[in-house]
């Protein structure tokens, strides 16, 4: 195992070819949205399904990249508020 792959591994971050992989896409794909930020080096976790839902998305909705990827990331923000605001109205019933 090369000093590459172990440092990835052991911080968390993968290369385009392993992100390729795991999103079940073309690294050619996955390199055009990565320049179109909607992942950035150092990929974390989340990575390959973010790329994978923008894919889905491209697919099924016949979004251009640049549709996919900005509904990616509205998707993304919306299950992080719908994520606080179960989390603050989990806590607001705990302290009544």
């Amino acid at each position: 195992m090369s000093l590459v792959v172990l440092h990835a591994r052991r911080s968390g971050s993968i290369g385009i070819e392993q992100l390729a992989r795991e999103s079940g896409l073309h690294p050619d794909v996955v390199r055009r949205l990565v320049r179109l930020g909607l992942v950035t080096p150092p990929f974390g976790p989340d990575a390959a399904a973010r790329l994978a839902r923008a894919s889905r998305l491209r697919r099924d909705l016949g979004l251009n990249y640049s549709g996919a990827v900005l509904a990616t990331e509205l998707l993304a923000r919306i299950d992080e508020l719908e994520g606080r605001l179960a989390r603050s109205t989990s806590n607001g019933r705990r302290t009544r």
